[in-house]
């Protein structure tokens, strides 16, 4: 066999360049994957950082000087404590007022919108305002529960001395009309994304933007 022949059967055995772009980008695509999987899985581990770091709390939130600093002089309301008696492990739907009102009282746990407006649904009288009394929870089934209410046109309103704190603010604004005593206590909190790693941080805004609609 001639070295000519030889040169052309040892190409032959090669693979082409389009075959080894793929390899390489399958290879990259795999290793990505475990380090996804390490960051999700790996407590206490983080991965190398690709983005700026997420700011202090005394720093500004960038970009701009945004920092909101806490002034208790300007708070009318320093709001109400969690309630000595623990509330509900979920979402506890008990009409209240002779049927003319609905009580929701608990945590909003996962599941509990769609069992909340089955029950709703089969009350007789229906009610007209809905009291709530809650820590928060799970923010897809209050933003689910919020839907179905401003759709009944139910009201929503807060008893004296309750709360509604966390994903619970979803249902109240929920009501067409929205009732809240000085001594109940609404409390909301700004998301907060963690340190920007590998997957930047529009990503996880764009979800929350297409979850709250």
């Amino acid at each position: 066999m001639s070295e000519e022949t030889s040169e052309k059967l040892e190409g032959n055995r090669r693979p082409p360049i389009v075959g080894r772009v793929l390899i390489g980008v399958l290879i990259f695509q795999l290793g990505l994957a475990v380090l996804l999987f390490w960051g999700d899985l790996g407590e206490g581990l983080r991965l190398p950082g690709f983005g700026p770091r997420a700011p202090e709390l005394t720093e500004p939130i960038r970009p701009g000087d945004q920092t909101r600093r806490f002034r208790p002089e300007r708070a009318p309301n320093p709001g109400q404590p969690m309630p000595d008696t623990a509330l509900p492990d979920r979402l506890i739907l008990t009409p209240v007022s002779g049927g003319r009102a609905a009580l929701l009282e608990g945590t909003i746990e996962a599941g509990d919108a769609e069992r909340i407006t089955k029950q709703l649904a089969e009350l007789s009288p229906a009610p007209e305002e809905i009291y709530l009394n809650s820590p928060g929870g799970s923010v897809r089934d209050a933003l689910e529960l919020g839907r179905y209410l401003r759709r009944e046109g139910f009201d929503t309103a807060l008893r004296e001395g309750d709360i509604c704190y966390s994903a619970c603010p979803y249902l109240l604004a929920a009501g067409e009309a929205r009732t809240v005593p000085d001594s109940a206590s609404v409390g909301v909190h700004q998301h907060y994304f963690g340190e920007s790693t590998i997957l930047p941080a529009f990503v996880a805004v764009e979800d929350i933007q297409r979850g709250q609609g």
